[in-house]
């Protein structure tokens, strides 16, 4: 989970789209709409959370909604932590 969100690059818009689905479960264009990012560039960070079990979709369709996994729920913290620190992009573990 910490590679995902702060050893690579896009570490901060993931954590960013977390706490944005923690908040309310939603579909990439409200994502996309409510944090100012390209509606691709959402498919893509969903696609990159969703591949390590840090999302799940509700749904089907384009009113699919996704929200935090278990596991992200339980672990919390850490991706406070992170987009406390702005995300990590410079590549530090």
């Amino acid at each position: 989970m910490w590679y995902v969100l702060a050893g690579t690059r896009g570490g901060e818009n993931r954590a960013r789209i977390l706490a944005a689905i923690d908040e309310r479960p939603q579909n990439p264009n409200q994502l996309a709409e409510a944090l100012d990012l390209d509606y691709t560039t959402v498919r893509h960070h969903l696609d990159v959370l969703a591949d390590n079990g840090m999302v799940e979709r509700a749904g089907e369709g384009y009113g699919a909604v996704y929200l935090p996994s278990d596991r992200v729920r339980d672990h919390w913290d850490i991706v406070e932590q992170i987009a406390g620190e702005g995300g990590g992009d410079s590549g530090e573990i």
